[in-house]
């Protein structure tokens, strides 16, 4: 059942998670969240998932936040099978699309924090990229430790741009 959707819950407006801003419309918005598993394969069915989703949502898979947001969730579920990885635990992935943003969660069971400060990793390195990405494409990303267990590192784009 590894790499199986185990969850998902969609929602408009408010839910006991979304925490809106003063310069948000609380009563618009819409929620998902799924689990998958910890693999390359729920890695890609995540990134699948959120594309279908955001179009679901009125942006088509073929608009500039559709591939931003697809990207940011490439690499931050790719973080989380990679380096979150806790064996018998799956990665939960949220997305949540309000008026002037979208917001991409990636919560892994790992407490391991990614770091924050980004660096650009030498030429001859072949790895070390992902959260370089993240720091270019994002309006704004971060890491927020979980209760009881694990991080999750998140990323805002805002719609429109």
């Amino acid at each position: 059942m590894g790499d199986a959707v185990l969850k998902t819950t969609t929602t408009s407006g408010e839910g006991p998670d979304q925490k809106p801003s003063a310069e948000e419309d609380p009563g618009r918005g819409e929620e998902f969240a799924a689990l998958f598993g910890p693999t390359p394969r729920g890695a890609r069915l995540a990134r699948r998932v959120a594309v279908r989703h955001l179009a679901e949502w009125g942006h088509p898979a073929d608009s500039d936040l559709s591939c931003t947001v697809a990207l940011l969730v490439a690499e931050l579920v790719g973080n989380a099978v990679r380096h979150g990885r806790v064996p018998g635990r799956d990665f939960r992935l949220r997305l949540v699309l309000e008026a002037r943003r979208v917001r991409v969660e990636v919560s892994d069971a790992s407490s391991a924090a990614p770091p924050t400060a980004v660096q650009a990793p030498g030429a001859d390195e072949v790895s070390g990229r992902g959260l370089v990405l993240v720091d270019v494409l994002a309006d704004r990303w971060g890491v927020e430790k979980r209760v009881p267990v694990g991080k999750t590192v998140w990323a805002e784009v805002t719609v429109g741009t």
